[in-house]
């Protein structure tokens, strides 16, 4: 409470002037930004991680606009590029917790060839990777994650593709730890951010959302409450999922759950190694 005005818990962490916000009605991309703010919460108030010293960086797309909401630094990259923006914060600045935070298509498409590299190095980073199977701002193409079949602007037929798994992909790159997370079940976001926020190497939380406009309404879906359920119901939560369990389509489902939860050195551990 501040005078007579009720503040919202995560008030500390929003650029409230610049709220209402621009995503659609029913977007989980809000859900998912709350829930990680929560864990961040969490942490600042056990003294685990300094709220002055937390970077957020994005690229481009629906989700790289959460850059515009949050009360600590914060980089809005170019399409793709996140990941190699945050590697040079990183490095810089190793006393920086640095996240990212973007869409499927940014950080598995565009910006897939920096996603498997930063993997493979365990850079230091926290990765959120927001899931709505198709490139939303653009008009709704199809994306590395469309499930097959589906209808996208570019495959009004049918995607005839398999879907990239990006959970897979980034686990056999060896990093500390991989994720799946849903918007339909927030408590997990937070739980696996809450996990991952004080791990060295790095860390990857897919993130499966809601688009009701571009995704579920091409699809036939007319309310996004109707999206949220469909979703809520083909996610499964399994405690320690192996990764041949992590493939999704559209008509088994997918699984949550942490598939990969290591203590290996990060990157800047390791390269402390071969400074002279």
């Amino acid at each position: 409470m501040m005078g007579n005005k009720l503040r919202h818990p995560l008030s500390k962490y929003l650029l409230e002037d610049r709220l209402p916000h621009s995503w659609c009605p029913g977007c989980g991309i809000g859900i998912a930004l709350g829930s990680i703010l929560r864990a961040i919460d969490k942490k600042v108030k056990e003294g685990a991680i300094d709220y002055n010293k937390l970077v957020l960086v994005t690229g481009i797309g629906c989700s790289a606009r959460a850059a515009f909401y949050v009360r600590f630094d914060s980089a809005h990259t170019i399409h793709g590029r996140a990941i190699p923006f945050a590697s040079g914060v990183k490095l810089a600045n190793p006393s920086l917790t640095v996240l990212v935070f973007g869409g499927d298509g940014d950080i598995a498409g565009i910006g897939g060839n920096h996603l498997i590299h930063a993997a493979r190095r365990n850079m230091d980073l926290l990765v959120f990777m927001i899931t709505n199977f198709v490139y939303a701002m653009t008009g709704g193409q199809v994306a590395p994650t469309t499930p097959t079949g589906l209808y996208t602007t570019t495959t009004p037929k049918g995607n005839p593709e398999r879907p990239l798994n990006a959970i897979k992909l980034v686990a056999s790159q060896n990093p500390n730890y991989v994720a799946r997370a849903s918007a339909t079940h927030p408590a997990l976001i937070e739980q696996y951010t809450y996990k991952a926020l004080n791990m060295e190497g790095f860390r990857f939380i897919e993130i499966i959302s809601m688009c009701p406009e571009v995704f579920g309404r091409h699809i036939g879906f007319n309310d996004p409450v109707t999206l949220y359920k469909t979703l809520k119901s083909k996610s499964i939560v399994k405690d320690k999922p192996s990764l041949d369990e992590s493939d999704y389509d559209w008509n088994h489902g997918w699984i949550l759950g942490e598939y990969v939860l290591r203590r290996n050195p990060g990157y800047l551990t390791t390269l402390r190694r071969y400074e002279g």
